[in-house]
């Protein structure tokens, strides 16, 4: 059950109705009937997704001494296909034949084995807290009543083990759990075809002849991949380091739902750290060490049907091997870092690993930073170890060197046998297969080369299998065993790549920090650190009296100058009723223009969750606010210094 900061039962349905209604996000070309999955952000949602991305930039790309790139959305399709998406970034969907509905089939076993749950505790008189968006609500419309009954212990286990387990299934499997849990079309209870891969690409073409099809592309790291060459040059070839970028990314989903949570255009945050594969050692990891604690949700937990979470240092869990290696466990700790910064609730986040069906198959280790909702836990960051994957299949690809050579400061020496094929034999013998012979040769392993030279030094013939060919004679050929010595090392990085969805982690701070007066559950107040605060001051005339107008359009104008966002409101509602228009926008301060100020130029600060007050002179508030907004003050330390203001007594009614 999700709950508001003060640990009330969350209604969602009243915190989208704030939201929309105070415009952070709407629904996109709602006027012509809307499209799931696709929605536009308002004045508030804008100044607050900035704000995020600003964070962001400062938490990772700043103090990290980042490479930020900026690559194009569009992308070709030789680039996705080489990287793997055209055949294998989908997701699993099956559809009722006869309604011609189309399900995701993950989603679909999660929904109706949730329901059966659901429906076995209202069964046994537990009590059920009902949590629905919009969209659920509207499909409850077509679907028929989930059937109150208690279910056998042995099946209620066997029920929340599969969804502990949901992420792991592929596609037969969840074929094989639509037909043991007889799970049909919820809305007409018609069968369904066995679950179907389905690309999430949107595909288009460039160019006016059509001819060069291409891709919006699902993620922004290929686009890190094929600049890494130029990058490491910029870098004057260092290494470790790394590339960052911040764009918008696009999928198809099948059947978008959660509202921000799961949409098909959304806006990504992406690192690509690359590392020398034999020293995945962190220059800073001494620093998270033993002072960052997580709440990990490992593979083998899962695997049992489990979601209890075990809490450790970073060190540890490295230390341990349950998380892969010193660099991906500094990434862990620096993304719980940027969270808390931001303000999510720290009792609702924990770090899940992958299982082994989930992950990439290049993967040696991934896990997900996951953020506990109304909607349940969603992963809104992913840490992976991608290995040297994406920059061997671009290289292999392409022929670029895609790698990074290292001088070495001792000289590495060493015996090998060499097979040396006498060119001028070779061509006129073989002709157009004269190539294939000679790949052939080069991948002999050592130990075969020894024992080729041992049959060539006896005068037996040396046989070589070529692929086409067959079994092949080398007449003229030479075998020996040679000293070699190397100056330089090439090798090809391990990217360790945290990415994070924007959108997700929006709306699921906006449910951590979101709570009600206790006064008045009408009265909703989203308490955004002041810092990741969509408006930072709301500037209030007492009245509509004449002599306040000047004075607020010089402190505003102050303000602005001073570098932090402030609007006003000098309508006609009491001034409490402004302030809590506000303390829905989350606005963190206000200032009130009074007829005190008239006299000595002096006005009220005005803090949102406490709703206290200081007075001081205007130079002295805006020190106040710019203080805390940069880390340096606080709200205890400005009412310490100039003590609660009375004086002006608010409506805050």
């Amino acid at each position: 059950m999700a709950t508001t900061k003060t640990g009330a039962s969350l209604d969602r349905g009243t915190l989208d109705t704030l939201l929309r209604r105070r415009l952070f996000y709407t629904p996109s070309f709602e006027i012509y009937g809307g499209v799931s999955g696709l929605y536009d952000y308002g004045p508030p949602g804008c100044s607050l997704q900035q704000n995020i991305v600003d964070t962001w930039r400062k938490h990772f790309v700043l103090e990290e001494d980042m490479l930020e790139v900026d690559c194009t959305m569009l992308t070709p399709h030789d680039v996705l296909k080489t990287s793997g998406h055209v055949d294998k970034f989908a997701d699993w969907m099956c559809k009722d034949p006869k309604s011609g509905e189309i399900f995701r089939a993950d989603h679909l076993v999660e929904e109706v084995l949730e329901a059966r749950l659901k429906g076995d505790k209202e069964a046994r008189g537990e009590k059920v807290v009902e949590e629905e968006d919009e969209d659920k609500k509207k499909r409850k419309k077509k679907v028929k009543e989930i059937k109150v009954v208690k279910l056998d212990e042995a099946v209620k286990k066997e029920y929340e083990e599969t969804l502990a387990r949901i992420d792991n299934y592929d596609g037969a499997e969840l074929g094989q759990l639509i037909i043991k849990h007889n799970i049909t079309n919820p809305a007409t209870g018609g069968a369904l075809e066995p679950p179907v891969a389905f690309n999430l690409m949107f595909s288009t073409s460039i160019g006016p002849s059509s001819n060069l099809p291409g891709y919006l592309r699902p993620e922004t790291a290929q686009g890190q991949f094929l600049t890494f060459a130029k990058l490491l040059e910029f870098n004057n070839l260092r290494m470790p380091f790394a590339s960052a970028s911040i764009g918008k990314s696009f999928r198809n989903e099948i059947s978008p739902r959660s509202g921000l949570l799961r949409v098909r255009e959304f806006l990504m945050a992406e690192i690509e750290h690359y590392v020398d594969p034999k020293e995945k050692k962190h220059p800073r990891f001494k620093e998270v060490a033993d002072t960052v604690t997580l709440k990990f949700l490992p593979r083998g937990i899962q695997e049992q049907g489990k979601t209890t979470t075990v809490d450790k240092t970073i060190g540890e869990a490295v230390k341990e091997g349950m998380v892969d290696n010193e660099t991906l466990g500094y990434f862990l700790a620096r993304i719980h870092l940027f969270l808390h910064e931001l303000g999510v609730d720290q009792t609702k986040v924990r770090f899940r690993q992958h299982m082994p069906n989930e992950m990439a198959h290049y993967a040696a280790d991934c896990w997900d930073a996951e953020l506990l909702t109304s909607y349940g836990w969603i992963e809104c960051v992913g840490c992976a170890d991608r290995s040297a994957y994406d920059l061997t299949v671009h290289m292999q690809k392409t022929g670029q060197p895609l790698l990074v050579r290292e001088n070495l400061e001792v000289p590495r020496v060493w015996e090998e046998w060499d097979v040396d094929v006498d060119k001028k034999w070779l061509g006129p013998r073989f002709r157009g297969d004269a190539k294939k012979v000679e790949e052939a040769v080069t991948k002999i392993p050592q130990q075969e080369r020894e024992k080729l030279a041992g049959l060539l030094k006896n005068g037996e013939k040396v046989m070589v299998k070529v692929e086409g060919l067959g079994v092949v004679e080398l007449e003229k050929v030479i075998i020996e065993k040679r000293q070699k010595t190397q100056n330089v090392r090439e090798y090809t990085p391990n990217v360790i790549e945290p990415s994070f969805g924007i959108g997700r982690i929006l709306y699921s701070l906006i449910e951590h920090i979101y709570w009600t007066r206790p006064d008045s559950a009408e009265r909703g107040v989203l308490s955004f650190p002041p810092r990741i605060a969509p408006t930072k001051i709301l500037i209030v005339p007492l009245s509509s009296n004449s002599e306040f107008t000047p004075i607020v359009t010089a402190l505003s104008h102050k303000i602005r100058r001073a570098g932090i966002s402030n609007r006003v409101d000098d309508s006609s509602a009491t001034i409490g009723k402004r302030y809590s228009r506000n303390d829905e926008l989350g606005t963190p301060f206000g200032i009130t223009v009074d007829f005190q100020t008239v006299k000595d130029g002096s006005v009220t600060l005005r803090e949102r969750d406490g709703m206290k007050q200081i007075r001081g002179s205007q130079e002295e508030v805006v020190d106040v606010v710019k203080g805390i907004l940069e880390g340096v003050a606080t709200w205890e330390e400005a009412l310490k210094k100039f003590g609660e203001s009375k004086g002006q007594e608010l409506d805050e009614e």
